[in-house]
C-alpha cells in the first residue's frame, strides 16, 4: 500500500522519498557525487529550471540514483519524461534529452560485448577447422590421385620415402 502511494506522486516526491527511506541525507550525496545541493533540492522540489540544463541533468539524476543505489535507466527515463510533461522544457534539454536516448540505445553494454567477442571468437575457430579439414581434404585427394607431389616443390623425394614406408609396413609381418 505505501509503495502504491508513492508511485502516485510526482518525480522529486518520489527521489525524495527513497532517499528518506534508505536515511540518506542530502549532505551525503553532495559529498560522494560533488553535486551542488542546491541542484539535488531543485531536482526533489521538481524545479527544472534551477538545473544546469542539456546532459548535465542525466548526469546529476544518474549520480543521485547511484548513491540510492536505484535502477538508473528506469529514474533518467522517468525524469526525462516529468521535464518535457513540466512545459519547463527548453529547446536545447529537448535536443540533449533526444540525443540521450539515442546514446542510450546505441551504448553496448559489457555483457553484450562479451557474447559479441564470443561469437566473433567461434566464427573464427569455425572458419579455422573448416579450413585445416579442406586442407587435408585436397591433400589426401592429391596424394591419392598422384597430384599432391607436383604442387609443392622438391617434395618428392619425401613423397616417395612416405611411400616406401607404407610399403614396408604393409610386408612386416602381424603377429
Amino acid at each position: 500500500m505505501f509503495r502504491r502511494a508513492v508511485s502516485m506522486g510526482s518525480f522529486g516526491e518520489e527521489l525524495r522519498l527513497e532517499r528518506l527511506n534508505r536515511g540518506i541525507a542530502l549532505e551525503r550525496i553532495t559529498e560522494v557525487t560533488k553535486i551542488s545541493q542546491r541542484h539535488l533540492v531543485a531536482l526533489e522540489e521538481n524545479k527544472f529550471r534551477v538545473l544546469p540544463g542539456g546532459i548535465l541533468n542525466k548526469g546529476i539524476v544518474r549520480g543521485y540514483v547511484n548513491v540510492l543505489g536505484l535502477n538508473e535507466m528506469d529514474w533518467i527515463s522517468r525524469f526525462q519524461r516529468e521535464y518535457v510533461a513540466s512545459g519547463e522544457l527548453l529547446e536545447d534539454d529537448r535536443n540533449w534529452i533526444e540525443f540521450a536516448a539515442n546514446v542510450g540505445r546505441a551504448r553496448v553494454r559489457p555483457r553484450d560485448a562479451a557474447t559479441e567477442r564470443l561469437k566473433w571468437a567461434g566464427a573464427l575457430l569455425l572458419l579455422l577447422v573448416v579450413g585445416i579439414a579442406g586442407y587435408f581434404a585436397v591433400r589426401y585427394f592429391g596424394y591419392r590421385s598422384g597430384w599432391w607431389p607436383t604442387v609443392v616443390p622438391g617434395r618428392e623425394a619425401a613423397a616417395n620415402a612416405v611411400h616406401s614406408l607404407g610399403i614396408w609396413l604393409m610386408r612386416v609381418p602381424r603377429a
